[in-house]
């Protein structure tokens, strides 16, 4: 976890909403100097924070509605600052809570050095990072309806089609053994919306793998010398990580990928684990399966995966191996090297 610790002048915490901003200024003493409640408005924002423009630093929690406040940091030169959500706990844990409350202490945190930094994504990468997660969002909607079609045709004690019905060219006829005409429809309507998400995720995979190319060619290219690691799983490593300096450590990846668990201590006694959904969910997927698709045609992988089942049983064998394959992806974006199993299986 890491903390702002710049210091200002003023410091300007906002409780950001949707339509709404509840704004508080405090200078280096502590003082209140401005509170009000604004619309969600650029140039009233602006004119808010005008006299104290020379030396301030602007706070706000992330959520979904930070993008404009960020990009006009930009705009108008103002230091802007991310908030952890997971780690505020003065705000959401305090007795009395409302607005003007929480952009006050928003503000006493970025003026004490306690106020716990996220990752501002740059806004020339951040709308195609979006566009890729709305992709796996249509397909993992696809899958929900291929596995409707598969319980309907268990719910009529029918046999579901041996091929899958992933692919389109399967799909042709799943209706035909169903007699009843409801039952029929339901099929159909799944499956014609299924014939659509392929037309759109196609589409959407084309235009994402030309995007990576103008962003990053040389680091699309290399993630891709990983074994298992194809065009989605490379997207999704060069989009979610971004700029690879900002983790000084392996360490410090392998947590934000959610590949290691992070020890409770006190008093030199070990009290379990934490921290579990705190980090990026979409590495944590991407490695996963790298590991999966690791294994396959692998010979020298399979062997590596072989001796870890032997020491840590088959379960945990996985998770070892796909945090493996995240420090490996740490090194190759640092150094900007291609992936060597021989390297790989010797560490």
């Amino acid at each position: 976890m890491r903390f702002y610790t710049g210091e200002h002048e003023y410091y300007c915490g906002i409780d950001l909403h949707a339509r709404t901003m509840y704004v508080t200024v405090l200078d280096s003493a502590g003082k209140v100097r401005h509170q009000e409640n604004l619309r969600c408005n650029p140039e009233r924002f602006l004119e808010v924070l005008a006299p104290y423009s020379d030396d301030v630093v602007v706070g706000a929690e992330n959520m979904f509605t930070w993008y404009w406040l960020a990009d006009l940091r930009g705009e108008a030169e103002i230091p802007f600052v991310l908030g952890h959500a997971l780690y505020m706990k003065l705000v959401h844990g305090a007795k009395a809570k409302n607005d003007r409350l929480d952009s006050l202490k928003i503000a006493t945190l970025l003026r004490g050095g306690a106020f716990p930094v996220a990752y501002t994504y740059p806004k020339e990468w951040r709308s195609t990072r979006d566009l890729l997660r709305r992709r796996l969002f249509f397909v993992r909607g696809r899958s929900e309806l291929i596995s409707h079609i598969q319980n309907t045709y268990h719910q009529n004690n029918l046999q579901a089609p041996s091929a899958k019905l992933r692919y389109r060219a399967n799909r042709e006829g799943a209706e035909i053994p169903f007699e009843d005409p409801s039952t029929k429809r339901i099929v159909t309507a799944d499956l014609s919306v299924a014939d659509r998400l392929d037309d759109v995720i196609r589409e959407l995979e084309l235009f994402l793998n030309r995007q990576a190319k103008v962003h990053d060619s040389e680091v699309f290219h290399r993630l891709r010398t990983i074994p298992g690691v194809g065009p989605i799983l490379a997207l999704t490593i060069l989009y979610e990580v971004h700029d690879v300096n900002r983790f000084p450590r392996v360490q410090e990846f392998a947590s934000y990928a959610r590949l290691v668990k992070c020890s409770h201590e006190s008093a030199g006694k070990r009290k379990g684990t934490g921290g579990s959904k705190i980090g990026n969910v979409h590495l944590r997927w991407a490695f996963s399966e790298a590991a999966a698709l690791f294994l396959r045609h692998n010979p020298p992988g399979q062997k590596l995966l072989q001796r870890l089942e032997k020491k840590h049983g088959k379960g945990k064998a996985l998770a070892i191996l796909s945090h493996h394959l995240g420090r490996a992806t740490y090194y190759i974006l640092k150094r900007r090297t291609a992936f060597e199993m021989k390297r790989f299986l010797a560490a």
